[in-house]
């Protein structure tokens, strides 16, 4: 397919994968073939909407955790925090953005969760122009998430969606 892969951070029992630009549903796939390419595996976060039968059972069987929207049973957060608390191992692809519309609000859940289970941050990147996804980078979280979205949302700056125009980097308004 042309594309070129560099996943060079360590393959750490535990982790949270920070994945950007998420602009279609085939980042999803070119997520997971990208890591799977180099021998490893990692778990999603996705919009509960996804797991209906049968498709819930399969999602469910490869990582994937249900996130519910609206009327919220607890923290996820909190949630998230003791599931990496229990395992020995634990590796989970969140998408900052939570949409694959163009929003300048990012959520910040997933700063947070690595903080609190004192996991690696890694920084995951797919660019549909450069046809490449890396995981090169590693953020130690610093417990400001002002500034570590800040700089979070500085290093994605340069990369480009499959829909260029549903990225976006920028501040909330």
């Amino acid at each position: 397919m042309g594309w070129s892969v560099d996943i060079s951070v360590p393959d750490f029992p535990k982790a949270i994968i920070c994945v950007a630009p998420h602009t279609s549903n085939w980042d999803f796939i070119m997520g997971e073939l990208a890591i799977r390419s180099v021998g490893r595996k990692a778990g999603f976060m996705m919009k509960s909407s996804w797991f209906f039968f049968p498709l819930g059972y399969l999602l469910r069987a490869i990582g994937g955790v249900p996130v519910h929207r609206g009327k919220k049973k607890g923290s996820l957060v909190e949630e998230m925090v003791r599931r990496f608390n229990r395992a020995d191992r634990l590796v989970v692809a969140i998408a900052p953005e939570g949409t694959r519309r163009r929003t300048d609000r990012w959520h910040t859940g997933f700063l947070r969760i690595a903080h609190e289970a004192h996991v690696p941050l890694c920084l995951a990147a797919i660019d549909y122009k450069e046809k490449h996804i890396q995981v090169r980078d590693v953020l130690e979280t610093s417990g400001d998430i002002t500034a570590d979205l800040a700089y979070v949302k500085q290093f994605y700056s340069r990369f480009n969606g499959k829909y260029p125009e549903k990225f976006s980097t920028d501040e909330p308004q």
